[in-house]
């Protein structure tokens, strides 16, 4: 029965107990991220190199399959940003036929990954790689719109972030004003109009407006019908793609950077569909069902598919509650290839340019790269080789490096924990202060220790043991004295878990940090995070301060009931 639950999508589970109201819901936000997936996929594939019902196909086809085989319960997958440079790379030189090969090549890695266990394995990719190579993707995705959103006439661009550039400063003068006025205003419409309302996506806004002010005042813009003729009408066509078997072993490195790219930003999707629906994915079956969906896709002319992060979060937002909200994105899709195949035709390349261009910036995490500068020289280092080679070399490349980097930093942090000294009395004294074994802990206190190393890696340990936070205190003492050493990884797995606690309206301590994660912690400006009085320097002094807030806490309880007793509130 164990092994049965193990291998079971979360689709078949969900169907016990399945209501109509809770199908209602699951229709609703199928609708939603349905639409809000129309724009994306097209602009995926466009930027990727090939037809945009390319990206369709996929969003219909992987998109089903990521849902009704996923380990999540609302997991939405597709063509995501993440694979743009790498599939536009595969194409150019390889064609079609290849990105097909690449594509079924990293499917049943996937599949192998997720049946023998190593779901957890995409752990130990330390933050610093993660977002250099994300960054570097959301940079390449941006220079890669500028053509199509100033409207430029230029020759074919070069792949090369440099030689794209030159290129398109060449030709600057060439610059189109009308293109370049529709793109400014689908740009403004996507900013600004989810403060006017969320129900209804900016980006299927800015697709509508585009759309029809160009169909209706017959604007001298480019469309998807000006370039690809439009998209076919009906069902995604089944086809062997015709494979080139001198092609698997060149194709095998970016088999391999595709699949590690899956895995990562699948289970970090589902990571943050967890933290906002209270769900516990199973990672092997998302990973198997990625790697099913990759392997069927190409054989409906779709390009790479993953869990999307944003269209996840839209879907749990509209109220989804199974996977069966999922296949309703997919549906809808399909839909829309069967009835409103020819209006896409209509759609300017500038709008869906400004589409990506909100992509690119949203998977920057600027606001993390400014983290990472507060840290370790070391960390910094990792992040700019992953970022500079991706731009500027390779993304396999430098996700190589970047692990490389990584692993000989772990082994040095790892070596600087080892000491050896002399116990002496001033060693005992001052360790006083650090023994709990003398200390009453009160009773609306929990203490947390993490004992080793926290590096990239070991942080998901902190995840589940706090999965229930409800069997938490109000105050959280963390304990620090064993911990060892101290990375970005770490700092961000701390810097979710103070987020957590303070959302659930728990109070978190910290104390006893060493000398190198105490150092780390005041380069990241950890004490914005719980405030610097709630940082000590051991377990004692922190005890004195946990008793302080509940004394708080006390009152504020006393007042309210001396309140209540005056009258009304």
């Amino acid at each position: 029965m164990e092994l049965t639950g193990r291998w079971l999508p979360r689709s078949i589970e969900c169907l016990r107990g399945y209501t109509f109201g809770k199908f209602s819901q699951d229709a609703v936000a199928g609708l939603t991220v349905g639409l809000v997936a129309l724009p994306l996929a097209m602009a995926f594939a466009i930027a990727s190199g090939v037809a945009p019902q390319a990206g369709l196909y996929t969003a219909v086809v992987a998109g089903f399959l990521i849902s009704a085989l996923g380990g999540s319960r609302t997991q939405i997958g597709g063509p995501t940003g993440a694979f743009v440079v790498i599939v536009a790379g595969i194409v150019a030189k390889f064609g079609l036929s290849g990105l097909a090969l690449v594509g079924m090549m990293a499917g049943v890695l996937l599949l192998v990954m997720g049946l023998t266990g190593l779901g957890t394995a995409v752990k130990y990719i330390p933050r610093p790689v993660t977002i250099g190579f994300t960054g570097g993707i959301a940079l390449l995705i941006a220079s890669t719109q500028v053509k199509d959103f100033l409207g430029l006439k230029t020759p074919p661009v070069p792949s090369e972030f440099l030689g794209r550039m030159e290129v398109l400063g060449r030709y600057l003068p060439t610059v189109q004003w009308t293109t370049v006025a529709i793109a400014v205003i689908s740009l403004v419409v996507i900013v600004v109009w989810p403060r006017v309302t969320k129900r209804v996506p900016g980006s299927i806004v800015a697709l509508v407006l585009g759309t029809a002010a160009t169909a209706m005042f017959h604007l001298q813009v480019e469309t998807v019908g000006s370039r690809f003729g439009g998209i076919p009408q009906g069902f995604p066509h089944f086809a062997l793609p015709q494979f080139h078997v001198t092609h698997v072993i060149p194709l095998l490195p970016a088999a391999f950077t595709v699949a590690l790219l899956a895995a990562v930003e699948s289970l970090l999707s589902a990571v943050v569909a967890d933290g906002m629906s209270g769900d516990h994915h199973n990672s092997n079956m998302e990973l198997v069902a990625q790697g099913v969906a990759n392997v069927v896709s190409p054989l409906f002319g779709g390009i790479p598919a993953t869990g999307a992060i944003a269209r996840t979060a839209t879907n749990i937002r509209s109220g989804a509650l199974t996977p069966i909200a999922g296949m309703i994105h997919a549906g809808t899709l399909l839909v829309i290839l069967l009835v409103a195949a020819p209006l896409v035709r209509f759609v300017p390349l500038a709008t869906l340019a400004a589409v990506l261009f909100v992509v690119s910036y949203n998977m920057s995490e600027w606001r993390e790269i400014g983290t990472i500068l507060r840290l370790s020289k070391t960390d910094i280092a990792v992040w700019f080789t992953t970022f500079a080679l991706t731009v500027f070399a390779d993304l396999t490349v430098a996700v190589g490096v970047g692990m490389a980097l990584a692993a000989l930093l772990y082994i040095y942090r790892i070596a600087e924990t080892t000491s050896v000294a002399p116990v002496t009395a001033e060693y005992l004294q001052d360790g006083q202060a650090h023994i709990l074994q003398d200390k009453e802990i009160p009773a609306n206190v929990t203490i947390l220790r993490i004992h080793g190393p926290f590096l990239f890696g070991t942080t998901e340990k902190l995840a589940e043991a706090s999965r229930d936070l409800n069997q938490f205190a109000a105050v959280v003492i963390l304990r620090l004295r064993n911990m060892t050493a101290l990375d970005a990884t770490g700092v961000h797995a701390l810097e979710k878990f103070a987020e957590r606690l303070r959302r659930s309206g728990k109070v978190l301590l910290l104390c006893g940090a060493r000398d190198q994660p105490a150092q780390l912690l005041s380069q990241a400006k950890f004490s914005e995070h719980i405030g610097a009085e709630n940082i000590l320097p051991h377990v004692q002094s922190a005890l004195v301060r946990a008793r302080e807030i509940t004394g708080e806490f006390d009152g504020v309880a006393v007042e309210l009931a001396s309140r209540m007793e005056r009258g009304p509130l």
